[in-house]
């Protein structure tokens, strides 16, 4: 029998945003010395597991194709993540990353493609790899398009309201949730989990 997960948003969920000059919004970082844990998110994680739901991130990381970042750059805030997670003691099965844009100045990042949110790919690709059942599956983010790559892909989905991303949400993603943070989000997975 197939395994369900919690798919997770990364930027505005499990990790703080940060003031971008040049997009002059709260956005997710592209420096490793910016990468914070959002609150609660290591305590969150590790309560997913518990409940049996691997956890699987899946993240637009357009940094590297507006030029604002290199993809080594990318990768190391990616390492740093990992690390601050595992000095909690907890693990992700899986990080999935987009780094395309339709309108990037980087020529072989510039791309419609199936893998950026709001489109599933990422959670399928993911499915398809973890043997995840995703009608059972749950996708946590704090856009209109994390909810709507949730439903896409036969997810219930939860959409955190954090304030900081309030740009990112029209009401346009019909999330099954709302909550207020990852802790909130947990919850309402364990709740319907009994």
């Amino acid at each position: 029998m197939s395994g369900a997960a919690v798919f997770l948003d990364r930027d505005g969920v499990v990790v703080e945003l940060v003031w971008d000059d040049i997009d002059g919004s709260y956005e997710g970082p592209n420096a490793e010395e910016d990468v914070h844990l959002a609150p609660g998110a290591a305590d969150a994680i590790g309560r997913i597991r518990s409940l049996d739901y691997r956890t699987v991130v899946v993240s637009n990381q357009p940094g590297a194709a507006k030029g604002k970042a290199s993809q080594d750059e990318l990768r190391d805030v990616h390492w740093y993540v990992v690390r601050l997670l595992a000095e909690q003691g907890v693990e992700i099965d899986d990080y999935r990353y987009c780094l395309h844009h339709p309108y990037a100045v980087v020529p072989e990042l510039r791309r419609e493609c199936a893998c950026r949110k709001p489109n599933p790919g990422m959670l399928l690709q993911a499915a398809a790899a973890l043997d995840i059942d995703l009608s059972r599956s749950w996708m946590i983010g704090d856009s209109d398009s994390d909810a709507e790559a949730g439903r896409a892909a036969g997810c219930r989905t939860i959409l955190v309201e954090n304030p900081l991303s309030a740009h990112r949400r029209r009401n346009a993603g019909r999330p099954d949730y709302r909550a207020k943070d990852i802790t909130d989000a947990v919850e309402i997975v364990a709740g319907e989990t009994r």
